[in-house]
């Protein structure tokens, strides 16, 4: 299993053959770095697209704030790297981490993508594969919830098979309530399709399988 100690090691090997490594470092201003063993809810955001493009994203910006702001929660953001990295990422069999602190993305209880334009549809399952996600909702048994928000969800049809679960509308004050409902129904043992079920209930939260 790889752990964040490993994911440094690998990537001191790999960042100086890499174009604009500090894209996968982390440690910017104003960045929040929570202890990871302390904190009961674990989102990671997700933009699937080069950090150049996703790091100043308003919409990120502002659910990497309102769920940091909660005491039991944590958020920690992921981007998709460019080629030259993705390719070196997959020959060290590297997962794809989160800045903060470097936790394979698959170790969170929520993945939270951001979909701002139809164009990130197949950057999205770039990601989920450099994760090590299985591609469709119905083939996972454990794992994150993969979530998906934002102006590229209005229709969320078109990517229903590869997301367990879509908000429509605004993700402000809805995030922290799907992730803490996602991460309580699992610590009470709800198989995941019963998890999913308590989402489905709550509003603006559309899920395919149901």
């Amino acid at each position: 299993m790889h752990t964040p100690e490993s994911i440094s090691r690998a990537l001191d090997r790999i960042l100086p053959f890499v174009q604009k490594p500090a894209r996968y470092t982390g440690g910017e201003f104003n960045s929040v770095v929570k202890d990871w063993d302390a904190t009961d809810v674990k989102v990671a955001l997700v933009f699937p697209d080069v950090y150049d493009l996703g790091m100043s994203n308003l919409g990120l910006a502002i659910l990497y704030d309102a769920v940091n702001r909660e005491p039991d929660m944590l958020a920690e953001r992921a981007y998709l790297p460019w080629v030259d990295m993705l390719e070196a990422m997959r020959r060290a069999d590297l997962p794809l981490y989160s800045l903060e602190t470097r936790h394979p993305l698959a170790r969170f209880d929520v993945l939270g993508f951001s979909l701002a334009y139809e164009q990130l549809y197949t950057n999205a399952l770039e990601v989920l594969d450099l994760a090590g996600v299985p591609l469709l909702a119905a083939d996972r048994v454990d794992g994150p919830l993969i979530l998906a928000g934002g102006s590229a969800c209005l229709n969320p049809e078109p990517m229903h098979a590869f997301f367990d679960a879509f908000l429509i509308g605004e993700g402000e004050s809805a995030i922290t309530e799907i992730a803490r409902a996602w991460a309580e129904a699992r610590r009470q043992g709800l198989s995941r399709a019963e998890a999913l079920a308590v989402l489905a209930r709550l509003e603006g939260v559309y899920v395919p399988a149901f």
